[in-house]
């Protein structure tokens, strides 16, 4: 099997991070950061993309890695010029500096992925 190829041209954009405090949370995880993210196919290629992985790694020096099948439960098909946005969620308590990559193939079978750019999950007064 060939190493999947980063697709140049598909690429993430964080279009907003919105940070909730209190609530519903755990006691231990009282800090809620809400991501808003698009996919970007400017390739030559459609792509479908089929899963992801998420590396969070908090303040205190541990790491959370987290990876799965689908995206906010779809497998998106992206044809040259377009574009699949969403939201999700991660809950905790500390700052966090997050990234990772969407994984998927091209229309002709072949591995891809997409990096997803790094962001800070900054709590408000730390």
């Amino acid at each position: 099997m060939t190493a999947p190829l980063e697709l140049p041209g598909l690429k993430v954009v964080l279009d907003k991070l919105v940070y909730h405090h209190g609530g519903n949370l755990p006691p231990d995880q009282p800090h809620a950061f809400v991501y808003y993210l698009t996919i970007h196919n400017d390739s030559d290629r459609t792509v479908t993309l089929l899963g992801r992985k998420w590396v969070i790694e908090h303040a205190d020096g541990t790491h959370l890695v987290v990876e799965g099948d689908k995206i906010v439960g779809e497998t998106p098909t992206l044809a040259p010029g377009g574009h699949f946005s969403y939201s999700s969620y991660h809950v905790t308590g500390q700052p966090a500096r997050v990234h990772g990559s969407f994984h998927g193939l091209d229309d002709q079978g072949r591995r891809i992925f997409v990096r997803i750019p790094a962001f800070d999950m900054e709590i408000p007064g730390d």
